[in-house]
């Protein structure tokens, strides 16, 4: 798996760098077909405090590519709620591409 963390309008440090890689490697445990990941965090000088720090990310999958971001007040919680995010996307990813192989033993009664 290749991760990059980018930061925009902010340095990210080795700290910051440890988190996102601790809170992106749940996805790496759950389904092991992670090609490529890119974060990027933001430092957007909005008027509202609220949803001025965000975190954005790619995953490339084998088959597909995912995509979430979220803004939040703490750069940390928009890297947790992107985590959550990415997991439950990955999650549904999962189940689809097991379900696809899957034939019915069921037959139809005529």
């Amino acid at each position: 798996m290749n991760l990059t963390i980018s930061g925009h309008h902010l340095e990210v440090t080795p700290a910051l760098r440890g988190y996102v890689m601790s809170k992106l490697d749940r996805i790496t445990r759950h389904f092991d077909q992670v090609v490529d990941v890119r974060v990027i965090l933001t430092v957007d000088n909005m008027t509202e405090k609220e949803k001025r720090q965000r975190a954005e990310c790619n995953v490339h999958v084998k088959g597909r590519d995912l995509f979430a971001e979220s803004s939040h007040a703490d750069l940390y919680a928009a890297v947790d709620e992107l985590a959550d995010k990415l997991d439950r996307q990955v999650g549904r990813y999962k189940a689809k591409a097991q379900d696809h192989g899957h034939v019915c033993t069921k037959r139809a009664e005529a």
